[in-house]
């Protein structure tokens, strides 16, 4: 594995829309500034799959299906734009990927797929009862990530 020989390590930050997913890059860039500089940095979004449900048959319906997910397609990756500028603010320049799926599961399977030595998610703070009914992306990759996680809160 020629990687491993380079000595870099691939840290990932997954990125969604939210204020705490921001947060998490902008304190992975500034308190992991130093520890960087000898890693590849990925930034990691997962679109969950687009429901088509309400597209019924029609003669517009495979034009409408190809513009619903373009849309789609297209909001994930000005997502990871909106990422790269917040790295380019700190002089850092990221790797960019993308999956459709159950975000938390996406995040798991790149980890593993891409080799990842860490990864950083952003908590906002459910507590255990929005936990247990919605779910937590966070804990879901404290549990199942196949590498060390580290979940950075927003402040309050």
């Amino acid at each position: 594995m020629a990687e491993e020989k380079s000595g870099k390590k691939k840290v990932m930050v997954a990125i969604d829309d939210s204020d705490c997913s921001k947060h998490a890059l902008k304190w992975t860039l500034v308190y992991l500034k130093d520890s960087l500089d000898d890693s590849d940095i990925i930034l990691f979004t997962a679109q969950p799959p687009l429901d088509l449900s309400c597209v019924y048959a029609s003669s517009y319906a495979m034009e409408l299906i190809n513009s619903m997910q373009e849309n789609h397609k297209n909001a994930g990756l000005n997502r990871l734009e909106e990422g790269a500028k917040i790295c380019a603010e700190s002089g850092v320049t990221p790797r960019k990927a993308m999956e459709i799926g159950n975000p938390k599961e996406a995040i798991c399977d790149a980890v593993k797929k891409l080799g990842v030595d860490l990864l950083i998610v952003g908590s906002n703070g459910k507590g255990a009862l929005e936990r247990t009914f919605l779910g937590s992306v966070s804990n879901y990759c404290v549990n199942k990530a196949k590498c060390p996680v580290l979940v950075v809160r927003a402040k309050a």
